[in-house]
C-alpha cells in the first residue's frame, strides 16, 4: 500500500506537476512566439512581392503626381488604425484578413523605393535590417532585464521623428534628414527588443482565451512595423540613390 504521509512523495508529486506545467507554458509559449514570427515575415514577404511587380509593372511609375498617390500612401495608416482601435470587436479571421491586406497595401506605398534606390542597395540594406532586427528580437525574448521602462521614451521619440518629418517636408534640409534618419533606425531597433518583451509577456494574458489569435496578429503587426521602419530609416541613410 502506497504511504500517502510520506513527505518525499509528495515533494516529488508536486514537483513533476509543476515541472510538467513549466513545460506546458513554455511549448504554449514558442508555438504562440512562432505564429507571431511566422505572420510578420509573412507580411514582410508580401509586401516586398507586391512592391516589385507594382514597379515592374509600371504601375508605381504612374502614380507619381496623380492623386492616387497620396490614397495609396496613406491607406496603410487606416488599416492600422482599424486594428490599433478595433481589435476589440473585430473577429479573429477579420483582423488577419486586414493584416494582409494591410501589408499588400503598404507594398504598394513602398515599391517607390525602386525609384528612388538601387536594387542592390535595397537588397543589401533588407539583409542587414534582418540581421539586426533577429538579433535585437532574440535580445527582447531572451533577457531578463525588464524593457518597459524604455516604452514610453520611444514612443515619445517616435513622435518626434513625426513633428521632424513634417517640418523638414517644407525646409528640405538634408542634415535634418540624415538626423532623423539616425533617430529612427536608434529608436526603432529598440522597439523591436521593447515589443518582442512586451509580447511575450501579453501571452500569459491571454492563453487559454479568445484572444490569443488576436493578440498574435497584433503582436506581429508590432514586430512587422519596426522592421518596416527600420529598413526604411537605413535605407534613407545608407543607400544609394538612382
Amino acid at each position: 500500500m502506497a504511504n500517502w504521509n510520506d513527505p518525499n512523495m509528495a515533494a516529488s508529486g508536486f514537483g513533476a506537476g509543476a515541472n510538467a506545467m513549466d513545460q506546458a507554458v513554455d511549448a504554449g509559449l514558442r508555438s504562440y512566439m512562432l505564429s507571431v514570427y511566422n505572420y510578420m515575415a509573412s507580411g514582410v514577404l508580401l509586401t516586398g512581392i507586391v512592391a516589385l511587380l507594382a514597379f515592374q509593372s509600371g504601375f508605381t511609375a504612374s502614380l507619381i503626381g496623380s492623386p492616387l498617390m497620396w490614397v495609396v500612401m496613406l491607406a496603410p495608416l487606416a488599416f492600422v488604425l482599424v486594428l490599433s482601435f478595433g481589435i476589440n470587436k473585430l473577429s479573429t479571421p477579420a483582423a488577419q484578413a486586414i493584416f494582409w491586406v494591410y501589408a499588400a497595401v503598404m507594398g504598394l506605398s513602398m515599391s517607390t523605393i525602386f525609384l528612388a534606390f538601387t536594387a542592390t542597395s535595397i537588397a543589401t540594406t533588407f539583409f542587414a535590417t534582418a540581421a539586426a532586427f533577429l538579433g535585437l528580437s532574440l535580445y527582447g525574448y531572451t533577457t531578463k532585464k525588464d524593457l518597459s521602462g524604455f516604452g514610453t521614451f520611444l514612443i515619445m521619440g517616435v513622435v518626434g521623428i513625426l513633428v521632424a518629418m513634417l517640418i523638414n517636408f517644407f525646409v528640405q534640409s538634408s542634415a535634418l534628414a540624415t538626423a532623423i534618419s539616425v533617430i529612427g533606425v536608434l529608436i526603432f531597433a529598440g522597439l523591436t527588443a521593447y515589443d518582442t518583451q512586451k509580447i511575450k509577456s501579453m501571452y500569459f494574458y491571454v492563453r487559454g482565451t479568445d484572444f490569443v489569435g488576436k493578440s498574435v496578429v497584433m503582436g506581429a503587426l508590432s514586430l512587422y512595423l519596426d522592421f518596416v521602419n527600420m529598413f526604411t530609416f537605413l535605407l534613407n541613410l545608407l543607400g544609394s540613390r538612382e
